[in-house]
């Protein structure tokens, strides 16, 4: 079946991905430049440790959503489901983020029917799927005060990713995994690993269809039965299973959506592997070939400027009833903390 790629970088990560998992030839090769981010890594650890570089609080308790793995492990789909959580627990949750990819610089409330481009695919589709205040800002400390700010009666902040920014103090940290675990081991670049592991956290969650390792809590992920119109209108996927469609990803693992969606019966006559947080501004739909065309919801977020038409695929992802429960826990050992 037809599959497009977008660029020779697309390429490299892809090359990269691959290398990450095993100990070959490619990763000996880059294995002591590994050893040179190790130590970059440690001297700023050491400087935050020192008092030379200064780690803030912001007065409500913080939960950090991050992964020590390069590439993209699922924090997004985890920051919705917590958010949701604390949300059925009637406390008021804001979530902050650096906006990767986005084409502004500054700090900013992602807001309603504004250009995802300008705050990021990742946040828009936090505050859209949650209704939470999300603010951005390159340095997460400073979009937490600006939350707080705007919004006083804020019980807990949620930091997409962040889990490597010392700046911002702290209370939970959620380390995420998907399948691949830790890959080869080794740290970046010869390794997908951000810092070492084993390393301190509250909290394991294993996004990934299966654990990549002992330890920690589960989740369950499913695509959605239905797919949805940038109408709002539900779309059954069943409904979808005879016709040949043109299936487009713009996230760190593209072939696993498009193998979830073959996975539901579904015929991808073409894929569409783009880099992750692909701006869509110069893309051109394939001409001509009159399918259908499904993609992610982060992606829909902003693809439904360029291509209406397209149906979002909805991702359902559900951590443990063990992992809240922890997560409650250790939430409400905190001081000053209380669910309604």
């Amino acid at each position: 079946m037809p599959s497009r790629g977008s660029s020779e970088s697309s390429s490299t990560g892809s090359r990269l991905q691959t290398a990450w998992l095993h100990r070959g030839l490619l990763a000996c090769l880059l294995w002591p430049l590994s050893l040179i981010y190790a130590a970059l890594f440690a001297v700023r650890g050491l400087l935050y440790r020192a008092g030379w570089l200064r780690t803030e609080r912001v007065g409500v308790p913080v939960i950090v959503v991050g992964n020590v793995i390069a590439g993209g492990a699922g924090k997004t789909p985890v920051v919705m489901a917590v958010v949701r959580h604390l949300q059925a627990r009637g406390v008021e949750v804001g979530v902050i983020s650096r906006g990767y990819g986005r084409q502004t610089d500054d700090c900013r409330e992602v807001l309603g029917g504004g250009d995802p481009r300008d705050v990021g695919d990742e946040p828009t589709l936090i505050h859209h799927a949650t209704a939470a205040p999300v603010f951005v800002a390159r340095r997460r400390i400073d979009a937490a005060r600006a939350l707080i700010e705007r919004y006083p009666a804020t019980q807990v902040i949620v930091s997409d990713d962040g889990l490597q920014h010392l700046a911002l103090a702290r209370d939970i940290e959620i380390c995420v995994f998907d399948d691949r675990g830790i890959g080869n081991g080794w740290r970046l670049p010869a390794g997908p690993l951000r810092e070492a592991w084993p390393r301190p956290c509250d909290l394991v969650l294993h996004s990934g269809s299966k654990p990549a390792f002992a330890g920690g809590h589960a989740a369950t992920r499913t695509l959605a039965s239905e797919a949805l119109g940038s109408d709002g209108k539900p779309v059954p996927l069943a409904s979808l299973a005879a016709r040949p469609l043109t299936a487009l990803a713009a996230i760190a693992r593209p072939e696993a959506f498009f193998e979830m969606l073959r996975a539901r019966g579904l015929t991808l006559a073409e894929t569409i592997a783009l880099p992750d947080h692909f701006d869509f501004e110069n893309w051109q739909r394939p001409a001509g070939n009159g399918q259908t065309l499904v993609c992610t919801e982060k992606d829909a977020v902003k693809l439904w400027r360029k291509a209406p038409d397209a149906l979002a695929v909805p991702l359902e992802f559900s951590p443990s009833a063990e992992f809240f429960a922890a997560l409650d826990a250790k939430l409400s050992s905190l001081d000053g903390y209380q669910a309604a």
